[in-house]
């Protein structure tokens, strides 16, 4: 089996998860902070932004590659569930970090990702029980 979006969609989203890693790293290095976020607003949502990439993008990718694994879901509809996740994963960290609070980005990019999840979810069990 030859996989080809979900290999696509890791590294992008690896990307993604360095830039967000290299923003955490940066405001410890110039705000002296070694552990923790030291009071600083905006370590404690660089923080945030990037752990909440690590809490909801492992399983979505695994749900993304458990599709294309099967075999019977159409190119497309992996690609559109992987853009998704993508977008949805940007979208959230442009809009938590450039503000604290409610933002359109964290919004739009919260609901991509749950959209996501739950279609590669209910895909997955329909898939497995049908």
């Amino acid at each position: 089996m030859q996989f080809v979006v979900t290999p696509v969609v890791v590294a992008l989203l690896g990307l993604i998860l360095l830039g967000l890693s290299w923003r955490v790293v940066d405001l410890r290095r110039r705000h002296r902070i070694n552990l923790g976020d030291g009071g600083r607003p905006d370590l404690e949502r660089a923080i945030r932004v990037h752990g909440n990439f690590v809490e909801y993008v492992p399983l979505a990718l695994l749900l993304l590659l458990v599709l294309e694994a099967g075999g019977e879901m159409p190119r497309w509809l992996l690609v559109v569930l992987g853009g998704l996740l993508v977008a949805g994963r940007l979208l959230h960290a442009q809009g938590l970090a450039s503000r604290p609070g409610a933002s359109f980005g964290r919004f739009a990019g919260t609901l991509a990702t749950w959209v996501t999840i739950f279609l590669a979810s209910a895909l997955n069990l329909y898939g497995a029980l049908f």
